[in-house]
């Protein structure tokens, strides 16, 4: 993937005092929202001894060879990206949304997801450690409720219905042995995946990990629960991870994208069944139009204050 060139000096994406970035020369990112370009002439006199009030050019700061950026903050974390560059996050400002790593979509007994399936060590590994950086871990799943399947789409059901299949007939349909009824609340089929499942209870139980039903491929796509949750704790960056790569988990951060969040892709905890190409795309243009893309390794590898 073909990096873009850096930037000659400081430059501000959006103007909003709780929505912009700064891009810097050195290659960061600040997703913080924390330091405007503004009080950036604050810093320089730190950083390289200049008073931008007395001494004569000091007011040109940011365009001079000098490279310019703000200090890392406690609850900041830096993260590298796809593409030579290293985004900054303020921790609690931020979330992993992952996306339906349920039994229905990953459990040998009701289909073939190798893939999907090595996805989920990363996450293992990831998740407790962004606990301990504050970032919040929400798990959205699909999860219908009786009412919700008088009104899903007919466009939707077809592409659920796999008439004489093993994975049932549709939604609410019966699966084999006890796995329940398709993708309803509370079905074996709906609970996460192996360890995944006790990994999530274990953050429910501390208060980190959070589940959030959706009830279309998009977890964002309406006024939904996820988006209430993202507004109500103030969440601006979101990392994304899950299966399938090129429909529910593109679905949820293109919505997210479309409604301002800052969206980056976990590549090695993302999967899907399509053929070859399809997560090839999904990595192409979250790193190139939609957001960031990293990995797990990296997150583990982030630096803090």
């Amino acid at each position: 993937m073909k990096a873009r060139p850096r930037v000659s000096q400081p430059v501000q994406y959006g103007s909003a005092s709780d929505s912009f970035w700064v891009e810097y020369e050195s290659g960061l990112i600040d997703l913080s929202r924390s330091t405007p370009l503004r009080d950036l002439k604050a810093s320089a006199e730190t950083q390289i001894g200049l008073n931008t009030k007395t001494e004569p050019g000091a007011q040109d700061i940011l365009e001079t060879k000098t490279s310019i950026t703000p200090t890392l903050l406690p609850g900041q974390l830096d993260v590298s990206v796809a593409g030579d560059r290293l985004i900054r996050l303020d921790t609690q400002k931020s979330a992993v949304v992952i996306i339906d790593m349920q039994n229905f979509f990953l459990h040998p007994d009701i289909r073939s997801h190798p893939k999907g399936l090595l996805c989920v060590d990363p996450l293992m590994k990831v998740v407790p450690f962004l606990r301990q950086k504050n970032v919040m871990i929400l798990w959205v799943n699909w999860g219908l409720t009786p009412t919700e399947l008088r009104t899903i789409p007919p466009s939707l059901i077809r592409g659920f219905s796999k008439h004489n299949s093993p994975r049932g007939g549709g939604f609410g349909s019966n699966l084999p042995a006890d796995f329940g009824k398709l993708l309803m609340r509370g079905e074996k089929n709906s609970d996460l995946y192996g360890p995944l499942q006790g990994l999530y209870e274990e953050g429910r139980d501390k208060g980190s990990d959070f589940w959030i039903h959706k009830n279309r491929m998009s977890g964002l796509w309406d006024q939904t629960i996820l988006d209430n949750f993202l507004k109500e704790h103030g969440i601006k960056t979101l990392f994304f991870a899950g299966v399938n790569a090129d429909q529910c988990v593109l679905g949820t951060l293109v919505d997210a994208y479309y409604k301002g969040y800052d969206c980056i892709l976990l590549e090695d905890a993302t999967a899907t069944t399509s053929p070859e190409g399809g997560l090839k795309n999904v990595v192409y243009n979250a790193a190139n139009s939609y957001g960031f893309v990293t990995n797990t390794e990296k997150v583990l590898a982030a630096k803090g204050a």
